[in-house]
């Protein structure tokens, strides 16, 4: 597996050869750490508003009622502006964080390899949990430090995703505030009970 220095941290950070096989004469300058800071981040932190992007953006959201119970997921694939493609679904016995983690999954499955696009989730759990805990949690047998990794079949599933698919970005923004995107992702996730 090829090894690079990140410009920004000065870390090492591998790819699959695979990856780099997909896009001939890229050479990555960023590690997946410091190409997350810019989104998910400053949006933690209260210090960059959302504005719509121009191109690819995927708006996903899950939840249950209650939580465990019965629950939804939904992804809204928006380019310029224009729903290109919506998913959802439901189960009768999950969590919240299980839905949101699904509707990441699903997401990232939707675009065709070598799309660039910028993957919304109001689950700053889940943003974190990719761009920030996973790598060191896999590094460490999928092990974190005060116990296991909870919904790890999950959680491994869409870190590897996101690792093998560099031209994806996964930014936080924040639920029921008025963004357009979100706002259909969540009435989306909520429609399986009527």
């Amino acid at each position: 597996m090829p090894t690079f220095r990140c410009a920004e941290c000065g870390t090492s950070f591998d790819l699959p050869q695979h990856v780099l096989d997909r896009y001939p004469g890229w050479t990555p300058s960023k590690c997946r750490d410091c190409r997350g800071k810019e989104g998910s981040r400053k949006q933690s932190s209260g210090t960059h508003a959302h504005t719509e992007p121009d191109g690819n953006a995927i708006y996903t959201d899950g939840g249950c009622e209650p939580n465990p119970g019965p629950g939804g997921w939904a992804a809204v694939w928006v380019h310029d502006e224009q729903v290109v493609e919506e998913r959802s679904g439901h189960d009768p016995d999950t969590t919240n964080n299980r839905m949101e983690l699904l509707a990441l999954i699903e997401a990232v499955k939707m675009l065709p390899a070598g799309t660039e696009a910028t993957i919304f989730s109001d689950s700053n759990l889940a943003v974190q949990t990719i761009n920030q805990w996973a790598k060191g949690w896999k590094a460490r047998g999928w092990k974190r430090k005060t116990g296991p990794v909870q919904n790890l079949d999950l959680v491994e599933e869409l870190y590897d995703l996101f690792e093998s698919r560099p031209e994806l970005r996964l930014e936080w923004i924040k639920a029921h505030a008025g963004h357009r995107w979100n706002e259909r992702a969540d009435e989306l996730t909520r429609a399986w009970k009527s």
